[in-house]
């Protein structure tokens, strides 16, 4: 069983997330792409340049994702090889998923733990607070950054 995640770098929000009970497949990835610009932007691209930051295994530097990558408006960009540093905010989010979430879930087959993800992502999103955003959740975070733009906005 494997699953991939988009994070918003901002604001640490799991924008998406593809889950499979096999390896996933660049089409997978093309998918969470896919699935975390509409989620972000509500339209099918994004309106100006978005870094894409990911490993470098072959699902995700094959030419169809990278092409897929482009016309999403995003600019796919790997993380160097050898370098976990490079890589700390999708170490983080995995540690805080074990931690929080799979050391209390239900593991009995990929079936079971596929079908708990999304609430896994939903509470990390919603609730888990963040040391970097203030103690807030990702979306409380996100919201109050938005409450500012518009407070500015209006002056």
């Amino acid at each position: 069983m494997q699953i991939t995640f988009a994070l918003d770098c901002h604001d640490r929000e799991a924008l998406a997330y593809v889950g499979a009970a096999r390896d996933l497949l660049g089409s997978d990835i093309q998918q969470l792409m896919r699935q975390a610009v509409c989620y972000r932007f509500q339209e099918g691209k994004s309106s100006v340049p978005v870094q894409l930051l990911s490993d470098n295994g072959g699902i995700y530097t094959a030419l169809e994702t990278v092409m897929a990558a482009e016309r999403l408006g995003l600019e796919p960009i790997t993380t160097p090889a050898y370098s976990p540093q490079s890589n700390g905010m999708s170490e983080a989010f995995v540690n805080t998923l074990k931690r929080d979430y799979v050391e209390c879930a239900m593991l009995w087959d990929a079936q079971t733990v596929l079908r708990q993800v999304p609430d896994w992502f939903e509470d990390y999103n919603q609730r888990a607070p963040h040391s970097a955003l203030g103690m807030l959740s990702p979306r409380q975070y996100r919201e109050r950054q938005q409450q500012k733009e518009g407070l500015t906005e209006s002056l």
